[in-house]
């Protein structure tokens, strides 16, 4: 059974808090399945945005004992914050259902399991 949304999400926030960086919830979703979206800013111009992994992945995860799996929704490292803004307008476009968090951290850790 997977982990409702709401509380992946709040165990996020509380995770990233207690690791010493800041993490807010932007946009509230579906709190049984909303997909979420994990947007890291590093406060020096670099951004990444994480989005659900493909269910290709989902399989290995599962094997491993990992609820969600997140990959980079861009194909570089790190992007410019409007072009991870102008990715999430598109996915809302296509889903208004899911969940956006926003993570500060100078170190660039995203705190969610990512594909391989």
């Amino acid at each position: 059974m997977r982990l409702r949304a709401d509380i992946f999400v709040a165990a996020l926030i509380r995770r990233v808090a207690s690791e010493g960086a800041f993490a807010v919830l932007r946009r509230r979703g579906a709190a049984e399945a909303g997909a979420i979206f994990v947007k890291i800013d590093c406060l020096d111009g670099r951004t990444a945005l994480f989005g659900p992994a493909p269910q290709t992945e989902l399989a290995e995860s599962i094997q491993r004992g990992v609820d969600r799996v997140f990959a980079r929704v861009h194909r570089d490292e790190w992007v410019e914050p409007h072009e991870a803004e102008r990715r999430l307008t598109r996915e809302l476009d296509f889903d208004p259902d899911l969940w956006i968090v926003e993570i500060e951290d100078r170190e660039g850790r995203a705190f969610v399991d990512l594909a391989e």
